[in-house]
This record gives structure tokens, C-alpha cells and sequence, in this order.
């Protein structure tokens, strides 16, 4: 059976054509599919287990569904959904993933990551990025009331956007040379992740090695996935609209 990977679906209210599109998918995959990896930003925004946002309730439910129907959920976090926590978990039945994480997948090294760590390029965001992933910082933010999170969420948005346009696109992108650490670090021949909303496949040789980089794209416009099975790795698009 396949191995599917999706990331970066940003799921909000106000993007119910994403959600639809998701409900749908899950629904399509449920015990036919090995497993189905989330490599982070499922959401646009999560900012605790605690808040009861309505338009998420059917999402909770479709994944129950999918991982009691045989198509097992396993989910990272992202740099917008870094709070989902276990309580979202057991709701589910999703299991949370550490990044990266090393599969074995039909004989291929693959390393799972959701990709924000490799644009060391950006170093305002990884300064950023090193502080909302302190635990300490975690338990303090969970904390203050939903309204207060939702809040700092909805600032956190604006800023990013802001700071975004004034980056040039490299800088936003992963380094190349921190793929080749990584990918020598965990001795993986392929690595697969999302974040920079740049589908693509990309293959190179590296002290001796063929190595390959997998990006996975946005759900903004069409679904991205990566469909991997015994002989077939193939990125692909399907409509969601």
C-alpha cells in the first residue's frame, strides 16, 4: 500500500473551500493508504488544545475516522500549529511526530522534516523560531486566555507578512548547504518536507551519494502530495476546489 505525505494546508474559517477539499481527501484515503504523514502547518493557526474553534470539529472527526478506518494519521508540527498538544491527539487518534524523524520507506532512508529548521538564511526567523519552541514559552503562552492567544496568533500573522515582504526569496528558502548537513548528519538519501510552499524534486550528488530533496506544496489553489510505494514516488496535485 502507498505511503502519503501532505503539508502546509493552513486550514482557517475563512478558507472553507481548503477544508472541504480536506474532509474529502481524508475521507478518499481512508483504508487505502499505508499511513498518512502531515508534515506541519495542518492549520493556519492553533493556538492550544483548550479552544473549541467550530469550523476545525469536522476535521477533528474525518481524522478519527480515517485513523479508525485503517489509514493511520501521523502529524508534525509547523511553525503556525507548534501547540497542537496530546489532548488533540487522543481526540483523534493522530500521532505526533518529532522533527525530523528517519523512515525506512521500501528500502529508502527518508528523512521527514517540516522544513522551517533548514532556511538557516533567515536568522530573524530562526531566532524567533528558537524562542516559540521553548517549552518554557509554550507553558507560559497555553496559560493566558484563548481570547489573549488568539490574539498574539493574529499579530504573529501580521507581523510575518510584514517582515516577509521586505526578505529576499533566497533567504526564505532552505540552504542547500544545511540540506547536505542534515542529510549526511542522518545518513537518509531522501528528504521530504514542506514550509516553503515550493513544490518540487530536486536530485544531486553529494561525496559520492545520489541523494534527493522532496518540497511539498500549499493547499491555497490544489492539493500537493506525495504518493510512495514499493516502485512509484511521485509528487502530485489534485483539485480542491
Amino acid at each position: 500500500m502507498t505511503y502519503l505525505f501532505i503539508s502546509d494546508l493552513h486550514l482557517h474559517p475563512s478558507r472553507p473551500h481548503i477544508i472541504d477539499g480536506f474532509l474529502a481527501y481524508l475521507q478518499s484515503i481512508q483504508g487505502q493508504a499505508r499511513a498518512l504523514y502531515i508534515l506541519g502547518d495542518l492549520f493556519e493557526a492553533w493556538v492550544g488544545d483548550d479552544h473549541p474553534e467550530a469550523a476545525f470539529l469536522p476535521v477533528k472527526t474525518a481524522l478519527a475516522k480515517c485513523n479508525a478506518g485503517g489509514t493511520p494519521v501521523l502529524l508534525m508540527h509547523g511553525n503556525r500549529d507548534f501547540l497542537i498538544g496530546e489532548t488533540f491527539a487522543r481526540e483523534t487518534g493522530c500521532k505526533l511526530l518529532e522533527d525530523p524523524v528517519l523512515l525506512d520507506l521500501h528500502g529508502t532512508r527518508t528523512l521527514l522534516m517540516h522544513g522551517d529548521s533548514l532556511c538557516i538564511d533567515d536568522q530573524e526567523y530562526q531566532q524567533l523560531r528558537g524562542r516559540l519552541r521553548d517549552p518554557e514559552w509554550q507553558r507560559q503562552a497555553l496559560s493566558l486566555p484563548v481570547e489573549e492567544r488568539l490574539q498574539l496568533a493574529l499579530e504573529a500573522r501580521e507581523l510575518s507578512e510584514l517582515s516577509s515582504r521586505d526578505k529576499d526569496e533566497y533567504i526564505m528558502d532552505v540552504n542547500q548547504g544545511e540540506v547536505l548537513r542534515t542529510l549526511t548528519a542522518s545518513g537518509a538519501e531522501r528528504l521530504v518536507h514542506g514550509h516553503t510552499h515550493r513544490p518540487g524534486v530536486h536530485e544531486f550528488e553529494h561525496e559520492g551519494r545520489s541523494l534527493q530533496r522532496i518540497v511539498l506544496g500549499d493547499w491555497y489553489e490544489q492539493g500537493s502530495m506525495l504518493e510512495v510505494d514499493a516502485d512509484r514516488c511521485e509528487l502530485r496535485t489534485l483539485p480542491i476546489c
